[in-house]
């Protein structure tokens, strides 16, 4: 064997190991900039708070912080019962009305968002002062006395992501990204089907019997765990379906570097920057975290799109593993078709 024979693995790794080190330099980069980016200066603003029309003292008193700062937005409700059905539907973080003795009462609820109550208090508890009117705070729906911060919907919902995608490329690895026909996809649906449902079940049972978070709806927790589960695992089989290799980054960069910090979980989407504060509503942890908030402390009023987005995605993510099934089975007929020879091809002779 000649040195350039020796030297031609060596050249097909070189291009190989040099293309995924940028790709996994790209994602680290990428992890790191949106975290800090994101995290490390939360700047709210246009933090909802409702507020009754005709009840002229709130009013006044929100139209008075509005001018000196763009913190919190008043949002109007035709009469009380529509502002509280808004706080409960998590359409607000707070509500504000003319309480007793011509003072303030404002009603929030942490479960929502620890962070973005306790700003709503602040303000509001500040600007009652300068206004010299008293001021009752209560919070109408709080936090559970084990989850004081509120974040453990958010890593739960981030440790069933994480085994949606992870069980999904694990099956890519040990078989092949793309199926090798209908069937299988079939069959790798169906399996992911089956381990959403039991990863959904664990996870309810550690926050709730074993690590005893919550005491309460193990069962709902269950199916928004699985439903949250399959979802991931349907988007990353997609994309890994359609791009190989390369679609599992494109996986992580959008369930991980972006999902994580867009997801409302850690800090309210008020206090991201501008280009994250709608994230929450379309990608998966995002969609996970408030669903796990609306099954554990509210009704099913505040659950109807983020159970909706998770379907949504599951189906897309299901439909796009078809469809890759089938394109790679037609390209790889193709192929194969073409490496035959031709019906009564043979080898020639020249006279």
């Amino acid at each position: 064997m000649d040195e350039a024979e020796r030297d031609l693995p060596v050249r097909r790794w070189l291009p190989r190991t040099a293309a995924l080190l940028v790709g996994t330099l790209a994602l680290a980069t990428a992890f790191i900039a949106a975290y800090v980016g994101a995290l490390h200066q939360p700047n709210p603003r246009d933090v909802p708070v409702g507020v009754v029309l005709g009840d002229q003292r709130a009013q006044a008193v929100l139209a008075a912080v509005r001018q000196r700062t763009d913190k919190l937005k008043p949002i109007e409700y035709d009469d009380l019962a529509a502002a509280a059905d808004g706080l409960t539907a998590r359409a607000v973080y707070g509500v504000l009305t003319t309480g007793p003795d011509n003072g303030l009462r404002l009603t929030t609820a942490s479960a929502s968002s620890p962070a973005a109550a306790e700003l709503v208090t602040q303000v509001l508890t500040e600007a009652a002062r300068q206004a010299g009117v008293p001021i009752q705070v209560a919070d109408e729906v709080p936090v559970a006395e084990t989850d004081p911060r509120g974040l453990v919907p958010f890593y739960l919902a981030v440790g069933l992501v994480l085994g949606g995608y992870l069980a999904s490329t694990a099956l890519a690895l040990q078989t092949r990204t793309a199926p090798a026909g209908l069937p299988r996809a079939g069959l790798r649906i169906a399996a992911l089907a089956v381990y959403s449902v039991v990863l959904g079940i664990v996870g309810a049972v550690v926050v709730g019997p074993v690590l005893d978070v919550w005491d309460h709806d193990i069962l709902a927790l269950s199916g928004v765990g699985a439903l949250t589960v399959f979802a991931a695992a349907m988007v990353a089989a997609a994309v890994q379906a359609w791009l190989g290799v390369i679609g599992t980054g494109i996986v992580i960069l959008l369930l991980v570097v972006l999902g994580n910090p867009g997801s409302g979980g850690i800090y309210a989407p008020e206090f991201l920057p501008d280009w994250m504060r709608g994230m929450h509503r379309w990608n998966v942890p995002g969609l996970a975290t408030d669903l796990i908030r609306s099954a554990v402390y509210f009704d099913r009023r505040s659950a109807g799109w983020a159970v909706a987005g998770l379907i949504l995605w599951a189906l897309l993510g299901a439909l796009g593993l078809i469809t890759a099934t089938i394109f790679q089975a037609h390209r790889r007929a193709a192929r194969a078709a073409g490496s035959r020879p031709a019906a009564g091809d043979g080898p020639r002779t020249v006279d």
